[in-house]
């Protein structure tokens, strides 16, 4: 078997991938650019949906001063274990945005949030909270650019780990027909959707749930060629 990932896999998810004879092409489909920080007035608690805005905030000391003891939610697991490594306060987390934004909406509305994010993002948690009148400041750090690039040859799989890098591959390339998709994500999944129905999505939005769901895939309907 053979596959695509649009971004670098972990040594341990590789390995594995090669005990059962799948070889895997690794091309990035997208790139994050740091952005200035404009609005340093910063609300009561704060919001992360990915790991890219958590270490640009902890890089920026300014920032960091500001926000470190202040009460966090996130959304993934690894966006979680990050905050934490850093000693930042998360007292909440979900696995996408969505039920993140109603999450909060409903036990949180009376608070005000500062969110860290990219310019390139998803409408949900901004949309819920302006519909409920719950204050929300938007930072956004970093632009996410597209990689141009046009694949040839066939991939029996192609994996993706943000909604950004479906985009980007659709700039230049069709969906080919013998390929199936495999998502690390809800919204992941839901822009892939856009362009095909061939794929699965991972239980939960982690690398080694991601693993298994290639090898369950796999391991029933693929036929040697």
């Amino acid at each position: 078997m053979r596959l695509l990932s649009t971004k670098p896999l972990s040594t341990s998810i590789k390995d594995h991938l090669a005990k059962i004879g799948t070889s895997v092409v690794e091309y990035p489909l997208i790139e994050i650019q740091p952005l200035y920080l404009t609005n340093q007035k910063i609300q009561s608690m704060l919001i992360f949906t990915s790991q890219n805005a958590v270490r640009l905030a902890n890089k920026n000391n300014a920032l960091k001063n500001k926000i470190i003891g202040k009460k966090s939610f996130c959304v993934g697991e690894k966006t979680r274990e990050l905050l934490e490594k850093f000693d930042y306060n998360v007292i909440g987390m979900k696995e996408n945005a969505k039920e993140l934004a109603h999450f909060l909406v409903e036990k949180y509305n009376k608070n005000s949030f500062s969110f860290f994010c990219g310019r390139k993002r998803r409408s949900e948690i901004e949309s819920l909270f302006k519909k409920n009148n719950v204050t929300i400041q938007i930072h956004e750090l970093y632009d996410t650019l597209f990689i141009n690039k046009k694949f040839k040859g066939s991939y029996d799989g192609i994996i993706f780990f943000s909604p950004s890098a479906v985009l980007s591959f659709f700039e230049n390339n069709k969906w080919p027909k013998d390929s199936h998709g495999f998502c690390i994500g809800k919204s992941t999944a839901e822009t892939l959707k856009k362009y095909t129905i061939n794929y699965s999505e991972a239980k939960h939005p982690n690398e080694e749930q991601l693993l298994l769901t290639i090898i369950n895939y796999f391991s029933k309907h693929y036929v040697k060629k």
